[in-house]
């Protein structure tokens, strides 16, 4: 049995030098086999088996430098504090999330001029303003911290419901105007595959941060993770506008791009508008008990 354990160990911990060396002979096998021996060459049968051997100790490798690395980089101060220090954590999400949304804005403001689109432009002011309300919940955040003046914090929260509310009027012309005209959003190239990996991103990491960071018990950091989450939304309905773009066709399905654009337009806004309310009543109840 010992001999067993000792021979599966040997074949899923080679050695550095055959994890390295497996991965380009793999590769390379896989290139010769497509581009010239064939699918059906024993040469290509060959390579998906060494693939698979390459994939399966590279897998292995990981799973035993992933805790040497972890020790590794708790080392470092920094990375140590974000680990254990919780309100710096949260310090460096809000400063991330600005800087993201940042940079999303000026991309769409640069593609508003570039391709002399007001559907760019539209959608970069919509993201400029949510850049001003984290803006002032950052600079809040550094100079007061987290949870250290609820009542303070629930004013936020409740001004950021309502610019939340104020900001779908313009969302919901902006959706009236692409279905009135038929126009929308359309990158160029392949921008296109980009901005559906962010938004993905974005959109998964908007939900999983608005039920982790609930739990700390500050409203500057829900109202934060809450225009994460409007973002991520406003951000899949002119993914949507610009794939149907890009890829639909009117002549084929006449009435299926408006049906789309409309069905997820009203149902971003409906979300956005109810948020707002909801932070404005909750926020508004929290100070009401706060005064009693």
């Amino acid at each position: 049995m010992k001999r067993w354990k000792s021979l599966l160990h040997r074949f899923l911990f080679p050695g550095p030098a055959v994890v390295l060396l497996s991965v380009p002979v793999g590769f390379g096998l896989l290139a010769y086999a497509f581009l010239f021996a064939g699918e059906d060459s024993p040469v290509a049968y060959l390579s998906y088996v060494l693939s698979a051997y390459s994939l399966t100790v590279v897998c292995a490798a990981l799973i035993k430098v992933v805790p040497q690395g972890r020790a590794w980089l708790l080392r470092n101060p920094l990375v140590h504090r974000y680990l254990s220090d919780v309100p710096f954590q949260l310090r460096v999400s809000l400063y991330g999330s600005l800087l993201v949304n940042l940079l999303y804005a000026l991309m769409n403001a640069w593609s508003g001029l570039f391709y002399r689109s007001p559907w760019f432009g539209s959608l970069a002011a919509y993201y400029i303003c949510l850049s001003v309300m984290r803006f002032s919940l950052v600079r809040y955040a550094h100079r007061h911290g987290f949870g250290e003046n609820h009542e303070a914090e629930w004013r936020r929260y409740r001004l950021c419901g309502i610019v939340l509310i104020v900001m779908n009027l313009a969302l919901a012309g902006v959706v009236i105007l692409v279905l009135h005209r038929g126009g929308g959003f359309s990158y160029g190239g392949s921008l296109i595959y980009a901005m559906a990996l962010y938004t993905f991103y974005i959109t998964i990491s908007s939900v999983v941060h608005v039920v982790r960071y609930r739990r700390y018990n500050s409203p500057v950091m829900s109202a934060a993770k809450r225009i994460n989450l409007v973002a991520a939304l406003v951000s899949m309905l002119s993914l949507e506008t610009a794939m149907l773009t890009r890829f639909g066709s009117s002549e084929d399905a006449p009435y299926f791009r408006p049906l789309m654009t409309a069905s997820t337009g009203g149902a971003v806004c409906l979300i956005v508008v109810v948020m707002g309310i909801s932070m404005t009543v909750h926020a508004n109840r929290q100070l009401k008990s706060a005064k009693s």
